[in-house]
């Protein structure tokens, strides 16, 4: 072995030790901590029954990385800030104890594949990412959802809610908190629409704004 060819296989083994000894950055992790819903008092729920699927989330949040836009048309991800679960999960958790919370239906659970309630409700977290053009830094948070009646197989309710709320400081704890805040938010006037509509009896398939 020549001097050259020693001298470069030290170099080497200095840059490795030198990395091995520097200091390793780990991801931070978050979930979301949607805050429960007030109980209401209301009289008797309805008698029907009510399964909950999992909601579905856009393949730009299965990554696990949280989403943040510069413009409108952009969309970025931090490298060390990643959620620990899946915000779909939070936010179907988050549906269940707020339609119970709001006595709608005498019984919800989630949905396990078998066909055994009144109706099957699906959803959607359209959006859950933060703001950082156009001013102050905002989250914007969107859900969507779809109620059938499985005894008809039919549509009878869809609604639809998004829900845009300023950060409080420049921090991904205060990012989180923010989105938390929003999907309540969100949550609060889908169950409040889907309560309306069905004070009013199953109606046709319509988009419901609330």
């Amino acid at each position: 072995m020549n001097r050259t060819t020693l001298a470069g296989l030290t170099s080497v083994a200095m840059l490795l030790m030198a990395g091995c000894g520097g200091k390793i950055k780990y991801p931070s992790l978050y979930t979301l901590d949607i805050p429960p819903a007030p109980v209401q008092n209301r009289g008797e729920p309805r008698r029907a029954t009510l399964a909950v699927r999992r909601f579905t989330i856009p393949s730009y949040l299965r990554e696990g990385r949280i989403a943040y836009r510069n413009a409108p048309e952009t969309i970025g991800f931090y490298d060390y800030h990643r959620w620990a679960a899946n915000p779909s999960e939070s936010v179907t958790t988050a549906m269940i104890d707020s339609l119970g919370s709001a006595r709608l239906f005498s019984f919800v659970t989630r949905y396990d594949g078998r066909i055994q309630q009144d109706y099957l409700m699906s959803g959607r977290l359209d959006k859950l990412e933060e703001l950082d053009y156009g001013g102050a830094v905002r989250v914007n948070a969107g859900v969507s959802v779809e109620l059938v009646n499985l005894h008809a197989g039919t549509v009878v309710w869809t609604g639809h809610a998004e829900e845009t709320r300023a950060v409080e400081a420049r921090n991904v704890n205060s990012v989180v908190l923010a989105m938390d805040q929003a999907l309540r938010k969100d949550i609060d006037r889908l169950v409040a629409s889907l309560d309306e509509r069905l004070s009013h009896g199953e109606g046709p398939d319509e988009h419901a704004k609330p």
